[in-house]
């Protein structure tokens, strides 16, 4: 199917891909923009996933003043090069991320950095609510599971949904950026502090 440069450069300002890339997913897509877009997403986490292994010693350190000065933030977001690190895109994110960590609070970045004694207490926690409810013992454990996936999302920070849109998480957006960018994105460490609260 021919695509005309009009549609490739609307799917492009809309998503921020490539040019050849916009192209061939209305080629692909048969000109329906929804379904390009849903393409291009899906390749752009794909390929951010492939580089995700790639080594992070560029980025950038920013902060974030909250509420008066009573919540601030540090985050450190690593890519690949100075070059990238220089970007609009790649600033926004950053600065994002620290408005997210002081708005959401998380403790962890990823489940992998939740003690494993933390996860057990939790998972106690859960299978004794679960028991509590009186329902069979065959779906205690899926229930106790559950609140744990769910203890997931309000703890680490790129299981939270975006505080700017719900509608994704901070891996997809880091996910997303990393294929918009072609290059792994890293959110290697934050610290927040709250005015007279002991981290």
């Amino acid at each position: 199917m021919a695509v005309s440069a009009k549609e490739v450069k609307a799917l492009r300002d809309q998503t921020g891909a490539g040019m050849m890339d916009c192209k061939k997913a209305l080629a692909e897509s048969g000109g329906d923009v929804e379904e390009a877009v849903k393409l291009l997403r899906t390749k752009g986490l794909a390929d951010a996933a492939k580089r995700s292994g790639r080594v992070t010693t560029q980025g950038l350190v920013d902060s974030y003043i909250h509420a008066g000065g009573k919540i601030g933030v540090l985050v450190e977001v690593g890519c690949e090069t100075d070059f990238v690190a220089k970007t609009d895109d790649f600033q926004t994110f950053v600065h994002d991320i620290a408005m997210h960590v002081a708005a959401a609070a998380p403790k962890y970045i990823s489940r992998e950095d939740v003690p494993a004694e933390e996860t057990e207490a939790e998972l106690c926690i859960y299978k004794e609510q679960a028991k509590a409810t009186g329902k069979p013992e065959n779906i205690l454990e899926k229930i106790a599971h559950g609140k744990l996936e769910k203890y997931y999302t309000q703890v680490c920070l790129l299981e939270q949904a975006f505080v700017k849109d719900d509608q994704f998480t901070i891996e997809q957006l880091r996910g997303h950026l990393s294929g918009k960018i072609g290059e792994n994105v890293e959110i290697k460490r934050f610290a927040r502090f709250e005015l007279g609260k002991e981290e």
